[in-house]
């Protein structure tokens, strides 16, 4: 099972061992992590948003418009930010660290 490392709003660190196939979000409300995901997923709004570490950014599948429509609403927005719902664990992800963001955006 890959880890997902989350680095929580508090710079506190949870490692989470993930089952492949489930989306980052799922990972997280499977775990207690402290992300909305106000829209289950289904790609509507912005409060999944997550900041992926650089050495980690470039493995994930790049982000179709309809992503980066809805980063574009994201609270924190970076270089390396994705949303939580569309990154879909696998095994070649073990050890993928991302960090929740100070605060989120739903419109």
């Amino acid at each position: 099972m890959p880890k997902i490392i989350f680095i929580n709003k508090d710079d506190s660190k949870t490692e989470i061992n993930a089952s492949s196939g489930l989306s980052l979000l799922e990972v997280a409300h499977n775990n207690n992590i402290d992300i909305e995901g106000a829209c289950e997923g289904s790609l509507a709004c912005s409060t999944c948003h997550v900041i992926v570490a650089q050495e980690w950014f470039d493995k994930l599948e790049p982000a179709k418009e309809d992503e980066e429509d809805m980063l574009d609403l994201a609270f924190g927005l970076t270089k390396t930010s994705r949303l939580a719902c569309q990154i879909i664990v696998t095994d070649k992800l073990d050890g993928l660290t991302v960090s929740l963001p100070k605060g989120t955006r739903n419109l």
